[in-house]
């Protein structure tokens, strides 16, 4: 993934801020997926009264290109701030990690975050979740 890519998957991101439903924590969150099609697709955190049904926007993106029948992901870009005001790097959660885990290959995709200084981080799965359980340990 070159450095352009890099950037419209993050640009991405930023403007799915505009789409997160955040009226309990109004901490807003943009993810961007980049599907090996070549596809991209967004997604933002949607937040619930009872909290437990809210859903992050790294799962949205997920379930959004899984519904619409990708299987192969190469990237994705998280960003995210009080009030959608990027501030510092929002990584993603464990139960992001582990849908990560169910879709791509640890040692290969990529997760970038970016701060408001425009400093971006740049993470293997495999970093960010160590001995991640997955299909293979089901066999």
């Amino acid at each position: 993934m070159n450095d352009s890519q890099k950037e419209e998957l993050l640009k991405k991101a930023k403007e799915m801020l505009a789409f997160a439903y955040t009226p309990y924590s109004n901490f807003k969150v943009g993810a961007a997926l980049l599907c090996k099609s070549g596809k991209v697709f967004g997604g933002c955190n949607i937040e619930n009264a009872a909290y437990g049904p809210s859903n992050c926007a790294e799962r949205t993106a997920f379930f959004n290109a899984v519904s619409s029948g990708e299987r192969g992901f190469e990237a994705i870009a998280i960003v995210g701030g009080p009030n959608g005001q990027i501030k510092d790097f929002c990584p993603p959660c464990g139960v992001c990690r582990q849908v990560m885990m169910e879709f791509c290959k640890p040692k290969e995709f990529i997760i970038l975050l970016q701060n408001d200084k425009g400093q971006i981080k740049e993470f293997t799965l495999e970093e960010l979740l160590p001995l991640g359980f997955g299909a293979a340990n089901l066999e």
